[in-house]
């Protein structure tokens, strides 16, 4: 028997810290820790999940931390029932054995249950976020706004003395030509590589005699 924390490393959490000290202080033997990157795949849920005994207590952040929709939730809860493993959830304020949270009623659980799907459809979100920053592309978003904010990074990456081939790379365009077009459109001296001074339009190609 023994005590096991789980713990989802969102962004979208500002609890975390206080969480693994609930969870040091209750005694947990040991803190899983997922980072938003493995959000899809979860491996060291799925790892966790397969290696709990009888008996054990698992502890968690929250429910919509772990889990991600009423589906699982049915799932994870026949689960641990079929292992006997108690659940404890620290923010929901719900002990399966029904010790440390007197005072949770019925209508406590049914909220828990009821607000699950957009808490974790918010988690996910917030993961996927991170890991698109993480991955350093300016991925384009839409409206006008988020059109006028990548062309201005693109803009200063160049000033910066950033290449052409890492502005393209991270910019999300399929060409370089886009690149160029945005520092045309805002008359950026093209002083690097084979070309400088600003882009003119494209000549027309000679039509051929007929």
């Amino acid at each position: 028997m023994a005590k096991i924390g789980y713990i989802f490393a969102s962004p979208h959490c500002d609890t975390l810290e206080a969480d693994r000290r609930w969870m040091e202080d209750y005694g947990c033997v040991r803190i899983v820790e997922e980072q938003p990157f493995d959000e899809v795949e979860r491996p060291q849920w799925n790892g966790l999940i397969q290696l709990l005994q009888r008996g054990d207590e698992l502890v968690l952040s929250k429910f919509s931390n772990a889990l991600r929709g009423s589906r699982q939730l049915s799932l994870f809860i026949e689960l641990c029932r079929v292992r006997v493993v108690r659940i404890i959830s620290i923010n929901d304020r719900i002990d399966s054995a029904g010790i440390l949270f007197p005072g949770t009623t019925a209508a406590d659980v049914l909220a828990m249950v009821g607000s699950l799907p957009e808490e974790a459809v918010a988690m996910r979100r917030s993961a996927a976020h991170l890991k698109v920053l993480s991955s350093g592309k300016l991925t384009a978003s839409k409206g006008k706004y988020a059109s006028i904010e990548r062309e201005q990074k693109i803009v200063s990456m160049y000033n910066d003395g950033i290449s052409i081939d890492t502005i393209w790379r991270r910019s999300g365009f399929r060409s370089r030509s886009s690149v160029f077009r945005i520092l045309n459109k805002h008359n950026i001296p093209l002083t690097r590589g084979r070309t400088s001074g600003p882009l003119g339009p494209r000549p027309k190609k000679p039509e051929e005699p007929q």
